[in-house]
């Protein structure tokens, strides 16, 4: 995919998210899915956050350095008491971590 396309499919998804947080149908869907079973199909988020990483093809190791971004923003942000889903990711503690993890991959990539 090309960066332009890239960056519309972003636009394009955080769109369809913004639009759903103002719908009182799509929040109690989402409860409703929240309350259904872990184990089930239902239960999981249907749209939201993405987080893409944008790097040469056949780059290795993009899908565990993307599980680590989502396991930062579950402990970070989703877990702070203080973030609304609407709001921008504006946390010091996620940004460092971030930070970490993307050079620490880079290191086990490129030995620097």
């Amino acid at each position: 995919m090309s960066a332009n396309a890239t960056m519309r499919e972003i636009k394009a998804v955080d769109s369809e998210n913004q639009k759903n947080l103002l719908s009182d149908a799509w929040r109690m869907n989402q409860l409703q899915k929240h309350l259904s079973l872990e184990s089930h199909p239902y239960h999981k988020f249907s749209i939201g956050t993405k987080f893409f990483v944008v790097c040469e093809p056949g780059t290795q190791h993009m899908e565990a350095l993307l599980k680590v971004v989502y396991e930062l923003y579950t402990d970070y942000v989703l877990k702070n008491p203080f973030y609304e889903m609407e709001m921008p990711i504006r946390f010091e503690l996620f940004d460092i971590n971030l930070t970490q993890a993307v050079q620490k991959d880079r290191v086990a990539l490129l030995g620097r």
